[in-house]
């Protein structure tokens, strides 16, 4: 390697790469924890190094020129290798504490994690759990989460996945909006039935339809992209809605709504950096939520307990 041709650092690459990916200084200082002059200093140095300009400045925005899309390729691939190096390095420690931050749904952090966490807080009282509830996937290898609980395979090889079991669903509704039909649903009933949604209805819609109901989305008349406030609502007596049988066995005031609709099942995934599953602190945890997670009561069929 011809070390001479490296002509400038990596702090300054790094402003650059930030600077691209969030589109302005200030939001890039930000990130860093910069100042906003600092941050330009350290982008118009690489470019003085390099003899090139970077980024055209449009009003307020910042445009990438050619020169900028193809060094940012290149410059976020050293971004991963440093973060790689980092997960490395802090994978070292062997000491049984520290903050440990776990991805999950809302649903699943309000309803599922209690009980395992109240375990683990007494096993390993050094240790600090952060929840990061979030109906999205996490970039683990951005180190949003150390751990994620997941409902897919993730199908990056920087991350460590176990597949745990299958949970099963059903469609669920409190029992407040089924003593109004005075008798039990069957799947004819569908196309008069309100359900209430999550984050995207035409997704829900294609779910029920798996079930088998003749439903579509004008039959939503109520959703949240939070999980936890949709199911509320369920709960509350506005509609029906899928729900894992885990979950639904928690609230006393659900019921399962239909005898003829069958389960489905969905994965639930456990997923780490590679190089954090060698921390005892994150071995510890994941090993626990995968203890914890494998024991949670499912009551198939049931609508509550």
């Amino acid at each position: 390697m011809n070390w001479k041709s490296i002509s400038f650092d990596w702090n300054q690459a790094r402003a650059f790469l930030v600077t691209a990916e969030e589109g302005s200084l200030s939001a890039a200082a930000r990130a860093l924890g910069l100042t906003q002059p600092t941050l330009s200093r350290q982008v118009a140095a690489l470019e003085e190094a390099l003899g090139v300009t970077l980024f055209e400045r449009v009003s307020k925005s910042l445009i990438l020129t050619d020169a900028g899309i193809e060094l940012a390729e290149h410059v976020r691939a050293m971004g991963e290798a440093a973060s790689r190096i980092s997960l490395t390095a802090s994978g070292q420690s062997q000491q049984i504490e520290g903050l440990v931050t776990i991805s999950a749904t809302d649903l699943t952090a309000a309803l599922i994690l209690p009980e395992i966490l109240r375990d683990l807080r007494a096993k390993a009282p050094s240790i600090e759990l952060k929840i990061l509830c979030t109906n999205s996937l996490s970039d683990l290898r951005r180190r949003e989460a150390d751990i994620a609980i997941r409902h897919i395979e993730p199908d990056h090889p920087d991350l460590y996945a176990r597949k745990l079991r299958e949970a099963p669903a059903r469609i669920y509704a409190a029992r407040s909006y089924l003593e109004k039909f005075g008798r039990k649903l069957s799947k004819k009933d569908a196309p008069g039935l309100d359900f209430v949604g999550y984050d995207n209805n035409a997704e829900l819609v294609g779910y029920l339809r798996a079930f088998g109901l003749d439903v579509s989305e004008a039959n939503i008349k109520l959703g949240s992209p939070s999980g936890i406030v949709a199911w509320q609502y369920v709960r509350e007596g506005f509609g029906l809605s899928i729900m894992a049988d885990e979950i639904a066995a928690r609230c006393p005031e659900i019921q399962r709504a239909f005898d003829d609709v069958e389960p489905v099942t969905f994965p639930i995934w456990l997923v780490t950096h590679r190089e954090l599953h060698t921390s005892r602190r994150i071995r510890m945890v994941f090993d626990h939520l995968a203890d914890g997670l494998l024991k949670v009561k499912r009551e198939a069929g049931a609508g509550c307990r």
